[in-house]
């Protein structure tokens, strides 16, 4: 049977230094777009290294097994490798806008509301595009909307 994938448990973030605001410093000023940059850099790098070692698992672990129950597992196993692959994709797509943003002067605002979102929240999720208000208002009415 096929050896299965390193887990995503095992890859470990690279070193994360949250950023020090200093007093009376601007919101979204130079440094604090740097530290950003560096942080969407570090996680695209990541997740590309995590591409390239997926399609060397698939090439290194395809095989042609005659059990059908092995043959299903290896094909359940690749499935999910590649949705997960999908979804990173799509992930990458996000943080090369979120980095476009930060050339336009753009990042750090809310988009429904215009508010800045804040330091640490985007340092929690780099990529929000949402403040915390707008963000709980959002998923209140998806519930209803989905209910």
């Amino acid at each position: 049977m096929a050896k299965k994938a390193p887990s995503t448990e095992t890859l470990a973030l690279r070193p994360f230094i949250p950023y020090e605001e200093k007093k009376g410093e601007s919101y979204m000023n130079d440094n604090q777009k740097a530290h950003f940059r560096h942080l969407l850099l570090n996680w695209r790098s990541e997740l590309m290294e995590e591409v390239d070692r997926t399609v060397s698992h698939m090439k290194d672990e395809a095989a042609n097994f005659p059990d059908p129950a092995d043959r299903a597992s290896q094909e359940e196993e690749f499935s999910l490798e590649l949705r997960t692959r999908d979804r990173e994709r799509k992930l990458i797509k996000k943080i090369d806008s979120t980095l476009e943003l930060i050339e336009n002067d753009d990042y750090g605002y809310c988009d429904a509301c215009g508010v800045e979102i804040g330091i640490r929240r985007l340092e929690a999720r780099p990529t929000a595009t949402l403040c915390v208000d707008c963000k709980t208002l959002a998923e209140i009415k998806e519930k209803q909307v989905g209910s």
